[in-house]
């Protein structure tokens, strides 16, 4: 029993190394590729030895804080999505299929028309509000009756489509908001700086949240039950975990729009990697996410390529996939 222990420690270790490497080695990539390409080396030296040269510029003030985007909003969607999956116990969540981003982006398009001059630091908490707004309908619709799975998921997509539909009608009727068509697609696509200091904090609060709570959210998985029977507080922990998905989902649609899937694929690859225990499931599922979208966006440049396209194009290609694969197997699949 100890060597099996062992083992899986072993394994874990190893995985967690790899996933590290591989996040690093994709920000690398990720700053020197695009409509010109940069070496590595040219790369190194503009991160670690800077000059005035033209590389230098576009690497820090264009590339970097896109590709530090990416893994910051991957990491937060793949933790909104684990608890979601947790807290519903049902496999098939993510802030997408429940309505959280849609939610939030028509909060967002709505006080965009209504406030044009609106900051962007303060479209955040408009997100804040269009997320819960979507997850509370959500579980409001399939909380009549018996909740299972497959009616948790039939609500989330009705509302998701409902929602979208709102905000697209909305933009339709008002020319002024044509422009963030290309936003609603999921792209991080001419971020900087400023748009992760506009994430960070929040980012930053809820991944460390979410770590503190992994081991009240293990037990909550086990059933209501036995958690009570353990000392702890289901209500409680269902709220604190549903703000934290608000915060995390939230403030990554504010600034790079509902970028799709995430949520729903990592927790099931993190799970399978390394166990069921959320102590474990949710600091990796942070990693893979980061990985998964600092790729993706990556691949978003071939696409048209030299033109950009949206990185919600590339995890929509791969997600689709997946959640139909979720849907057809879903009752054979366990927290």
């Amino acid at each position: 029993m100890n060597e099996n222990i062992k083992k899986q420690r072993t394994s874990r270790y190893i995985i967690a190394i790899i996933s590290v490497f591989l996040l690093i080695a994709g920000i690398f990539i990720h700053v020197s590729v695009g409509s010109s390409s940069i070496s590595i080396t040219d790369v190194m030296r503009a991160l670690f030895q800077p000059d005035n040269s033209k590389q230098t510029t576009v690497i820090q003030t264009l590339r970097l804080p896109r590709a530090v985007l990416a893994a910051l909003i991957g990491a937060s969607l793949a933790v909104a999505g684990a608890l979601m999956q947790a807290i519903t116990r049902n496999t098939l969540a993510s802030p997408q299929v429940f309505g959280v981003n849609a939610g939030a982006s028509l909060a967002i398009v709505v006080a965009t028309i209504l406030f044009p001059e609106l900051h962007s630091k303060t479209t955040v908490y408009f997100a804040f509000l269009g997320s819960a707004l979507g997850g509370i309908t959500v579980y409001s619709f399939a909380a009549g009756g018996k909740v299972t799975h497959i009616k948790l998921a039939l609500a989330g997509m009705a509302v998701h489509l409902f929602l979208s539909s709102l905000t697209q009608g909305v933009i339709v009727l008002n020319e002024d908001a044509t422009d963030v068509l290309y936003w609603l697609v999921g792209s991080i696509n001419g971020k900087n700086w400023s748009h992760v200091l506009i994430l960070l904090p929040w980012s930053v609060f809820g991944l460390i949240a979410a770590f503190i709570m992994g081991r009240s959210i293990s037990i909550l998985v086990l059933g209501e039950n036995m958690a009570t029977g353990l000392g702890e507080k289901v209500q409680w922990i269902r709220l604190v975990a549903g703000v934290i998905v608000i915060i995390l989902a939230g403030s990554s649609v504010a600034v790079a729009g509902p970028i799709g899937f995430i949520g729903l694929m990592v927790p099931h690859i993190a799970r399978k990697l390394v166990g069921g225990d959320y102590q474990r499931i949710l600091p990796f599922s942070a990693l893979l996410g980061g990985i998964l979208l600092v790729y993706a966006d990556i691949l978003s440049r071939f696409i048209a390529y030299p033109f950009e396209s949206p990185v919600g194009i590339v995890t929509a290609l791969i997600g689709a996939p997946f959640f139909l694969y979720l849907a057809r197997k879903g009752r054979n699949i366990k927290q």
